[in-house]
């Protein structure tokens, strides 16, 4: 028997779709005994949707007003008493989970797995390096505690049909420091899907040439219910802010139809679409390293094409 123990990522009210993925990635671990545990400071609703998920057996809530924000500094001590009674401890390798398992992995004295894509047996893992243009297999020491991120990209989400997990509350021992708190969230208002889990996703590079160019992508977004993504080099120029970034330094995304506008197709572009269903390319250099990873390709000037398939859709 394998006790995993899954951190739950959520926003107070909805558990993420990255849970679900890291679920099925547990799932590959033989003999793997799966339970998430939910920080938040009212976890009820967040759990009930954890405990619907397959294969999980049991959830574990943590309640407490300083999780009504998600601050790694806080859940971190109280994850690491949790972890004791267990062989593997997961998160997403989202901004959440980059950001709290390397502080669990250091406080338990291991080193931590990153970007988990495939488990080949109990102790041994694939993960991309080199901006996706390798795959490594690394082991873990035997008899060692597993802590790693689940890239998220490279599994599917499992069903949410589970009746059987039961759902426990525990109030760890452990100090919660003072030194981090929450002071403000600023992030532009918007009803477009997330980046990260959307199943359409349409991008926009340097060629946007400017910010209120970047309208065009807006346009076609909406008209097909997608979310907006950009290429670090439109980020850099200013054209969208930095949360829009998809790439090897931004996001990583898998959703089912990819559009680059735009986009020449950097390596470390494509290292955050390499798990697209179909990527679709609109560029007016036919040499454009995108189109050699693109489904379906379009030799044209964006300014042309884009309103005429945001017409055409509409």
């Amino acid at each position: 028997m394998a006790n995993v123990l899954l951190v739950a990522e959520h926003d107070g009210d909805t558990l993420n779709p990255s849970t679900a993925k890291c679920a099925r990635c547990a799932a590959d671990i033989d003999g793997a005994e799966l339970h998430v545990v939910v920080f938040a400071a009212d976890p009820s609703a967040v759990a009930e949707q954890a405990a619907a998920l397959d294969g999980v057996t049991k959830v574990v809530t943590i309640a407490h007003a300083v999780h009504a924000h998600a601050l790694a500094a806080a859940i971190a001590p109280q994850l690491v008493e949790l972890a004791a009674d267990y062989d593997y401890v997961l998160g997403p390798s989202t901004t959440f989970g980059k950001d709290l398992m390397p502080r669990v992995a250091a406080l338990l004295g291991v080193n931590q797995i990153s970007d988990i894509m495939s488990v080949e047996a109990p102790m041994v893992f694939k993960r991309p390096i080199y901006a996706g243009n390798a795959i490594v297999t690394v082991e873990a020491p035997a008899g060692s505690k597993v802590v790693a991120t689940v890239r998220t990209a490279s599994y599917r989400a499992v069903g949410s049909e589970n009746a059987a997990a039961t759902i426990e509350s525990v109030e760890p021992a452990a100090e919660i420091p003072g030194h981090t708190r929450f002071v403000e969230l600023q992030t532009g208002a918007s009803d477009r899907p997330d980046l990260q889990t959307a199943a359409r996703v349409v991008s926009g590079g340097r060629a946007l040439a400017s910010s209120e160019n970047f309208d065009i992508i807006y346009k076609l977004a909406d008209t097909m219910g997608a979310g907006v993504g950009a290429s670090r080099a439109a980020v850099d120029a200013g054209y969208v802010p930095n949360e829009m970034q998809v790439g090897q330094t931004g996001k990583i995304i898998a959703p089912d139809l990819y559009l680059a506008i735009g986009i020449s197709g950097a390596i470390q572009h494509l290292t955050g679409i390499k798990d697209a269903g179909t990527i679709v390319a609109i560029n007016k250099d036919e040499e454009a390293p995108i189109f050699e990873v693109a489904d379906i390709g379009l030799v044209g000037d964006l300014f042309s094409v884009v309103p005429e398939l945001t017409e055409a859709l509409s």
